[in-house]
C-alpha cells in the first residue's frame, strides 16, 4: 500500500512541478505573441511641475474714426454756345444786308459763319471757370497689430513613487495625487 501512496504522491508532485514550470513559459509565450493583457496599477505622485513655453500672439485690432474729405468741382459758366449762335444770327443778318441778287445767299452764309466764329471766340475769352469747394464726412479705418506674450503649458514633469522606487516621466496633463501606470510583469531570461 505504501508503494501506491508513494507513486501517487510522486505523480502529484510531478504534475504540480510541471504546472509551475509551464505557467511562466506559457506566460512568456503569450506575452511575446501579444496575447497578454496589460496590468495597470496606481503610483503615488511626489511632484508635478508644469513645462511652460512662452509664445508671441499677434492680434489684429481694427481702429476706425470719422474724418472730413475735401473735394472741388470745376464749373464753366454757360455762354460759349449761346454767343456763337448769337454771332451767327447777327452775321447772317449783316451778310444778307450786304449781298444782293444771287450773291445774297452766299453773303448770308458767309456772314453767319463769320459771326459764329467771332461769337465763339468772344465766348472763349469771356468764359469763367470756377472751382467750388465741398466737404463730406467719411469713415476711415485701419488695422494695426498688437503682440503680447502668453504662457502655454506643454505638459508636466512628474516624479512618482512605486514600490519604494522613484521614477520620472512627462505627461500631457496634471496627474493629481495618483498616476495610473502600466506594470510590465514577465519572467526574466
Amino acid at each position: 500500500m505504501k508503494s501506491k501512496s508513494w507513486i501517487a504522491s510522486v505523480t502529484g508532485l510531478a504534475i504540480a512541478s510541471l504546472v509551475l514550470v509551464s505557467a511562466p513559459a506559457n506566460a512568456e509565450y503569450a506575452y511575446s505573441r501579444g496575447q497578454s493583457k496589460a496590468v495597470y496599477d496606481y503610483a503615488r505622485v511626489i511632484s508635478a511641475y508644469p513645462v511652460v513655453r512662452y509664445v508671441t500672439v499677434t492680434t489684429p485690432v481694427k481702429e476706425c474714426w470719422d474724418d472730413v474729405e475735401y473735394y472741388s468741382v470745376r464749373n464753366r459758366q454757360p455762354g460759349k454756345a449761346g454767343k456763337a449762335l448769337f454771332g451767327a444770327i447777327v452775321g447772317g443778318v449783316i451778310g444778307h444786308q450786304i449781298g444782293s441778287g444771287r450773291g445774297n445767299d452766299a453773303a448770308t452764309i458767309a456772314g453767319s459763319l463769320i459771326g459764329a466764329a467771332v461769337g465763339s471766340n468772344s465766348g472763349r475769352h469771356d468764359a469763367r471757370v470756377t472751382d467750388n469747394q465741398y466737404s463730406r464726412p467719411v469713415r476711415r479705418c485701419s488695422t494695426n497689430y498688437q503682440e503680447h506674450q502668453e504662457e502655454r503649458i506643454d505638459g508636466y514633469d512628474v516624479v512618482y513613487s512605486y514600490h519604494g522606487r522613484k521614477y520620472a516621466t512627462r505627461t500631457p496633463f496634471d496627474p493629481g495625487e495618483k498616476l495610473k501606470i502600466r506594470v510590465d510583469v514577465r519572467p526574466a531570461q
